[in-house]
């Protein structure tokens, strides 16, 4: 699916709100959510477009605003353990990594109660939970007493939001409010883990939170799931293309000057690092100057975001170092070049 083009509504709805993390800001837009409203909320991973997931007639209000297929199932922000049990089946293993990862940017693929509605879900028997670390959205799950189901706050299909004016730029006359909870500190989606059946864990998307981490409080191994299309997706974000610019992307394990001097001055290059010989050319960009993983995934969609709106007309980006938090790096740069 070709992503859709941020603020392509007309130019005469109002502009959303962005408002700060005061407590009488967080009690309004706490009774937004109870009413079935929308919010744009930030999160440590990137920021979400949430409203009630117990209520079904909210929760479409998410996929139409977002012009996301119903298809694609949504992840649920509990606030702490007690809302987890509402909504879906914990397990042992669910509580060895409750207790290393969260909160934090860790979803799980748990089976899920009645009481979640088939639309938040896809209709599967499942659902993907995580409890957020950023303080402003859990102050906002205390507030509201919801569990809040919230995928990432773009067009479905574009480059994900790291920041509220990301928010605005793209659903800022779908929606009404934003809360500003400044720069993502991960700038990458949540890893997820499928564990309802806790002798078989799969990793179904990478994220800051490693395979070898996952292994480690586990006690065994941890599969990686084959990608394979599907009708419906387990979990948001295995579609084959997602986290897209509008601007043709390529991919490249590693990115020369004899490339770069080929390709033309209308074409911008990501390397993962600073290179020795970028010099002063205005269409040489770099992730980490000194080769960060984290710093990398931190600004990926934000410098994504930045080349989209350039002058240029094709983008390159260089592959991360394949082990550890590149691995998500990798995962998002190549969903986001692959074919339309």
């Amino acid at each position: 699916m070709v992503p859709a083009k941020p603020g392509a509504r007309s130019s005469r709805a109002p502009r959303a709100l962005i408002h700060r993390g005061t407590p009488e800001t967080l009690r309004r837009l706490a009774r937004v959510l109870r009413r079935g409203g929308l919010v744009a909320v930030p999160t440590e991973t990137v920021y979400g477009l949430a409203a009630n997931a117990l209520d079904a007639k909210a929760c479409r209000r998410i996929f139409r605003a977002k012009r996301r297929p119903a298809n694609d199932p949504l992840i649920v922000h509990v606030a702490d353990r007690r809302m987890l049990a509402r909504i879906a089946e914990p397990n042992d293993a669910v509580d060895r990594l409750a207790r290393a990862f969260w909160p934090g940017p860790l979803t799980l693929i748990l089976k899920r109660k009645a009481v979640i509605p088939a639309v938040v879900t896809a209709g599967l028997p499942s659902v993907a939970v995580r409890m957020p670390a950023h303080p402003l959205l859990r102050r906002l799950l205390r507030a509201c007493g919801l569990p809040l189901a919230a995928p990432s706050a773009n067009p479905f299909g574009y480059v994900s939001p790291t920041t509220a004016a990301h928010v605005q730029e793209g659903l800022g006359q779908a929606i009404r409010h934003i809360l500003d909870g400044g720069p993502c500190r991960h700038g990458l989606e949540s890893t997820i883990v499928d564990i309802r059946d806790p002798q078989r864990p799969v990793l179904l998307r990478p994220g800051v939170i490693t395979a070898a981490q996952l292994e480690r409080v586990l006690g065994g191994p941890v599969r990686t799931l084959v990608r394979r299309r599907t009708a419906r997706p387990l979990a948001p974000g295995l579609l084959a293309r997602h986290y897209s610019p509008r601007r043709p992307l390529l991919t490249h394990r590693c990115i020369t000057a004899a490339m770069a001097a080929r390709g033309g001055a209308d074409e911008a290059w990501i390397c993962f690092r600073k290179p020795a010989w970028a010099a002063r050319a205005k269409n040489i960009f770099w992730l980490s100057a000194g080769g960060d993983p984290r710093q990398a995934g931190r600004r990926l969609f934000a410098l994504l975001r930045r080349l989209d709106r350039g002058p240029w007309r094709r983008l390159h980006a260089e592959l991360a170092p394949a082990d550890g938090p590149g691995a998500a790096i990798n995962d998002r740069l190549r969903r986001a070049a692959a074919s339309r």
